[in-house]
Formats: structure tokens, sequence, C-alpha cells
């Protein structure tokens, strides 16, 4: 099982300019992460994932470079699979595309175009089309949102296919991964929710015709080095109020490296790191993150 660590930018993250974010990818680099994961979210700080990554995949030549979630309902999805496969073919198949259909929030549903009861709908036919589009040719589509008939897209992606993961931990969800999926990449998720979901994931792959590399089990993991922030706790609170903050939330490096250590325990491989409150110096964060976890990758 090769594990690999990987770092990730929240959706209030303010490294968005040319000053900052520049050197934080050059950092990650130098370090050996394994890919950098941004965040989107139209009605925040954080920079357009795809704009983004591309700046960063010019910039470097082996950070793999992830979404984490690229939001699908409100996308036109024969653009999106070009915006991707050109992504990735000219970082020669470094992209790690993780979607969803976007935050709970009704000014993101509002910005994105899409009512909340009809995301998942439109998210089930456009991931559908997209993988279509990167291995066929001449491709006839006629959906309930979509139609288009005798499309070839050019140039094809890099990657053969494109391995798209998803998130989220309810059965819903789980079911989708497993219908739609090619990895899995939950947030805010505990030791158990990997190892109670994983079985769900690939049964529900396996009812549809599928398997999914057991290698495509990861986590995305927040933390915090000072105790959980105030809004962080009231929105687990409210979310799962049976857990401890801290069963989703490691404080601390050691504890972090530690969580990562039990999740690998369950089959967990592929992981993002994620800091809940960002720091004054990017290079000694980034520095002490590496020392701790990197003998964690295999």
């Amino acid at each position: 099982m090769k594990v690999r660590i990987g770092f990730g930018l929240g959706t209030r993250t303010l490294t968005n300019d040319a000053a900052t974010f520049g050197p934080f990818v050059d950092t990650l680099e130098r370090l050996r992460f394994d890919s950098l994961w941004l965040s989107e979210r139209l009605t925040g700080e954080a920079p357009d994932p795809l704009v983004a990554l591309a700046f960063a995949a010019g910039r470097t030549e082996h950070l793999k470079l992830g979404t984490s979630v690229l939001v699908v309902p409100g996308r036109n999805p024969v653009v999106l699979a070009k915006e991707l496969a050109s992504l990735d073919r000219l970082s020669a198949g470094r992209l790690l595309p993780a979607v969803g259909l976007g935050a709970p929030n009704p000014a993101e549903h509002r910005a994105f175009g899409v009512a909340r009861g009809e995301r998942a709908a439109w998210f089930d036919e456009a991931v559908g089309l997209m993988r279509r589009l990167w291995t066929e040719d001449d491709v006839d589509h006629h959906g309930e949102r979509f139609s288009v008939e005798g499309v070839t897209l050019l140039p094809k992606p890099h990657q053969a296919p494109i391995d798209v993961w998803l998130g989220g931990t309810s059965p819903s969800e789980l079911r989708r991964t497993g219908r739609l999926g090619d990895g899995w990449l939950p947030s805010f998720c505990t030791v158990a929710d990997l190892r109670d979901g994983w079985p769900v994931i690939t049964s529900a792959a396996a009812e549809h015709g599928r398997q999914i590399d057991p290698e495509h089990l990861g986590a995305l993991v927040a933390y915090s080095h000072s105790g959980v922030p105030d809004a962080v706790a009231a929105l687990l609170a409210h979310r799962r109020p049976e857990l401890d903050p801290t069963q989703v939330i490691p404080v601390g490096l050691p504890a972090l490296r530690a969580r990562l250590g039990d999740m690998v325990e369950v089959g967990a491989s592929k992981f993002v790191v994620v800091p809940l409150d960002e720091p004054p110096d990017w290079d000694a964060e980034l520095e002490a993150v590496a020392t701790e976890l990197m003998p964690l990758q295999t």
C-alpha cells in the first residue's frame, strides 16, 4: 500500500495572490508533498481551483493537482470535461479531480444556479457524460439536462482515463461513490467512518459491475494547533452531536500523525491535510508538517 500525503487549502484561505500562493506551491514541491488540493467556494476567499491549479502546474514537475471539491451542478459538462482534460494533458497526467454537489449553502446554490433538489440528478448525468467524452469519439447523449450529438473531445486527457474522486459519508453519498467514483475522499470524518463506509462503497460498485482500486481510499483531515475553533466545533455539534470534536479534528501535529496512522490501519492510504488556521509563515508550517508526516509515506 502506497501512503501519500497531500496538502490542501480550505475555502476561507487568504493564500490567493501571487505574493503568497506561488511561494507556497514552490515549498510543497521542494518538500516532496504528493499533491496540492484546492477547494471551491464562489462566495469565499479561495481562488478558483482550476485556474490556481493551472498556475501551480506551470511551476512544478512532480506535485499532483487535486480539487477538493470541484462543484459539478451548474457547469456545462462538455466545457468542464475539456478544461479537466486540458489541465491533465498539460500537467502530464497529474490531475486528481474530486468532484461533488456543492456546499449546503443557499448563497452557493444561487451562485451556481441549481436548486438543492436538482443537484444530485445534474451531477449524475454530467459525470457520466464527462467520462464518455474522455474516452470515446462521436459521443451522442440525450439526457434530461444535456443533449450532445457526434461530439469528439480533443485533446484527450493524458490519463486514460482520469480518475474521479468523490466524498461524503451519508448512505446516499456512499452509494453514489460506488456507482460513479474511482476513489473516496471524505472530509470531517472519523476512523470509524472510513472503516464502515468503504464496504458500502465497494458493495455498491459491485452491484453496478464496477471495481474500485483498494488504494483509492483516502481522507481529507483538517487539523489545528491550539484547539478546535469555536465555529468548527459548533458546526460539528450541529452535524454530529454524538462526537467529541477531536475525533474529527486532531489538535497538534503529533495527534495528526497518530490519526493518519489509525486511518492507515483501516485501509486508507491517500491523505490531504488542511490547517484550520493559516500560519503566519508557510515555510515553517510546511517544514514542520513534512517532518512529522513524511515518514508515513511509503
